[in-house]
Order: structure tokens, then C-alpha cells, then sequence
């Protein structure tokens, strides 16, 4: 009789990751494009009040500063002005490498699921070192969950409500980290399974959830 073993086997371990203020404090490089964009337009933005709230797509904010009919231009603009001025200021959050290293020293997939535009996205993770087996861009809430399912993730590590939201559309375990706008007793609220106050405690989770 042919062995069933093939198909007992567990899935492989697969986290996904936010990338923005969960992996990386992009701030400084998203207030510097934003105030390039401002030399240039004459637009009053409020860059300082922006990376308060990242998280939400694009043009949600820039919605914020300029009438619908310029978004489609503005976007345009601004992940060009952003290869200029974003990438040298970004850096990891404290415990993101040995996130990432804990995934791997497990034997798991880690892929990286953002808001961000994509390419963009990718020269952040490049910049950064950091080595990804999947990265999608341009997603939000919902829309993480869908790829989440679609690469198999069985945890999601977020900073911000909407990350808790594509977790559980993914029913994926949501990790929340108090790196962006929200503590970690709002991301419980939300609905998190557990909330760090950044990355340096995610090791100790992984490896405990594991175990469980």
C-alpha cells in the first residue's frame, strides 16, 4: 500500500510581516518625500501629522491634501520622489532581523505583505537586508487576507487594525506590534491574539506558539 506520509505532513511554517512600522521605521523617509512633494506642488501637507497615521493606502492621504482628480498624478509623483528620498533615513525596527531569523531558524517561509507600493516595497527589504520568499504590495485589510491564504501563512505580524483585520480574513493568528499608531491594549481590543510592545519579544512568542 502506497505511504500516506506525503500527505499527513503539516504545512511548512510561513509568517507574514507588515512592512511599514512593523519591519521598518519608514517615517523619516516618507516625511522627507512628503515634504519634497511639497517643494514641488506648493501644497500645504502636513508631513509630521502623516507618518502618524501610516497604514491606510495612498491615496487615502493624499487624499487628505489634494482634489480627486490630481490623485492618479500625485501617486505617480510621489513613488518616484520617494526613490529619491526614502530609502537611505529608513531602518529596521528593534528585533526585526531576529524576527525574520527566528522564521528561519524554524525552517519557515517568511513573506511580506504591505500597503506599500511594491516596488518600492522591494528595494526598502533590499536596502534593509532583509530576505523575503514572497512579498506582495498595494494590499489593505481584506486584501492581506486574500494573499495571506493564497501563500499558505498561518501568522500575521502587524502594527496597525487593518493588519488585524487581514489576519483574521486569513484565519491566521494576528500578532500586533506597538511600533505604529495603536498600543498594544488597542490591538488587543481588536482583536489580537497577542500584542508585543515591538519585535525583540516575538522570538520567545514563536517559539512558544510553537511549541503549544
Amino acid at each position: 500500500m502506497p505511504s500516506t506520509a506525503a500527505y499527513d505532513a503539516p504545512a511548512p511554517l510561513t509568517v507574514g510581516f507588515d512592512l511599514d512600522m512593523t519591519l521598518l521605521d519608514t517615517r523619516p523617509g516618507i516625511k522627507a518625500t512628503y515634504e519634497a512633494l511639497v517643494a514641488e506642488t506648493g501644497v500645504p501637507i502636513d508631513a509630521d501629522l502623516v507618518v502618524t497615521r501610516l497604514g491606510p493606502p495612498l491615496a487615502d492621504e493624499l487624499a487628505n491634501w489634494f482634489p480627486a482628480e490630481h490623485i492618479p498624478e500625485m501617486l505617480t509623483r510621489y513613488r518616484a520622489l520617494y526613490r529619491d528620498h526614502a530609502f537611505a533615513p529608513t531602518v529596521p525596527l528593534p528585533g526585526a532581523l531576529e524576527a525574520v531569523a527566528a522564521v528561519r531558524s524554524q525552517g519557515g517561509r517568511v513573506v511580506v505583505i504591505t500597503g506599500k507600493y511594491e516596488p518600492n516595497a522591494r528595494l526598502h527589504l533590499e536596502h534593509a537586508g532583509i530576505v523575503s520568499d514572497a512579498l506582495v504590495g498595494d494590499l489593505w485589510a481584506e486584501g492581506k487576507g486574500t494573499a495571506l491564504r493564497e501563500l499558505g501563512a498561518s501568522v500575521y505580524v502587524g502594527d496597525h487594525l487593518g493588519d488585524i483585520v487581514g489576519a483574521r480574513a486569513a484565519g491566521a493568528v494576528a500578532v500586533g506590534v506597538a511600533t505604529g499608531p495603536y498600543s498594544a491594549e488597542a490591538l488587543t481590543a481588536a482583536g489580537a491574539d497577542v500584542a508585543l510592545a515591538d519585535l525583540t519579544g516575538f522570538p520567545g512568542w514563536l517559539a512558544g506558539h510553537l511549541a503549544a
